[in-house]
């Protein structure tokens, strides 16, 4: 039965964001699309002392894994 409250409040709110929009902040969003020329993957990787660079590794060919023939 409580329902009809939520869904008015909802179809309210969607109304208010459909006709009423904010305040654009163009110079912004312009700053923001061109970029600033920097990578964003300059992060100190907490785990990268765990990651296994070997491509020699025989643990991980797929000969190993398969079914022994009888």
């Amino acid at each position: 039965m409580g329902r009809g409250r939520a869904k008015a409040k909802q179809t309210k709110v969607a109304r208010e964001l459909k006709y009423h929009s904010p305040n654009t902040d163009l110079a912004a969003l312009q700053r923001e699309l061109s970029g600033s020329g920097k990578s964003d993957h300059d992060f100190d990787d907490d785990y990268k002392e765990y990651v296994d660079d070997d491509e020699d590794d025989d643990a991980d060919d797929p000969d190993d894994w398969a079914p022994r023939a009888r």
